[in-house]
């Protein structure tokens, strides 16, 4: 329930992630989920494998190979610009937004965002789900024989009606995952787009 320590072993969240429980209202909620509820959802395949949740791009996508349904929609103007607000950022600064449906069973794999997106914000809907954080290792050094068995470093609710921020270190050298959901979960993630090239970060599993 909210209120409980937001990480494991008494450990602060990464720099530069950022949290706040009841960010939107319960109405608010509600008329995000009816107007969700209307969209056209997608499966999604990366690597040939196809997720379990179904996704509805809105602005961007992660690459050519999937066009986004058209621009951000309208009934997500005021998070959009709460998120905005909180990031000390203009509104249109989010370029792409992600509706991920997740239906009970339905997780994401270990990840660091995808490389042209920079700030990534998120709300929470109708479920929970656990988000686990651990230091980013790139794929040639988690291919070196004889390293140890990788874990979960921090790990936090995302409540319904919650949102978080996740930028600098937690966006450059963390990565994340959320395990198998209980049941039907709706996420909005807003991204801004990366101003500073360089930073290789690789794409999400899609499981």
């Amino acid at each position: 329930m909210p209120g409980e320590p937001a990480t494991l072993f008494g450990l602060d969240l990464p720099a530069g992630f950022s949290h706040r429980d009841d960010f939107i209202t319960i109405v608010e909620e509600r008329q995000l989920i009816e107007a969700i509820r209307e969209i056209k959802f997608d499966a999604f395949e990366m690597r040939g494998v196809v997720a379990r949740r179904r996704v509805a791009f809105f602005g961007h996508t992660y690459d050519t190979s999937r066009e986004a349904q058209g621009r951000i929609p309208d009934f997500l103007s005021s998070v959009r610009s709460r998120l905005a607000d909180w990031a000390g950022l203009e509104p249109s600064a989010f370029a792409m937004a992600l509706i991920n449906e997740y239906p009970p069973g339905a997780p994401i794999g270990w990840h660091r965002d995808a490389p042209q997106y920079g700030i990534i914000a998120g709300v929470s809907l109708l479920s929970s789900c656990r988000m686990k954080l651990r230091p980013y290792v790139s794929p040639d050094d988690t291919r070196t024989a004889g390293r140890p068995v990788r874990k979960a470093t921090h790990e936090i609710t995302l409540w319904p009606r919650s949102a978080y921020l996740i930028q600098g270190l937690a966006r450059s050298g963390f990565e994340h995952s959320i395990p198998p959901v209980e049941s039907l979960r709706y996420s909005i993630t807003l991204r801004t787009m990366r101003v500073q090239s360089g930073d290789s970060v690789s794409h999400g599993a899609p499981r």
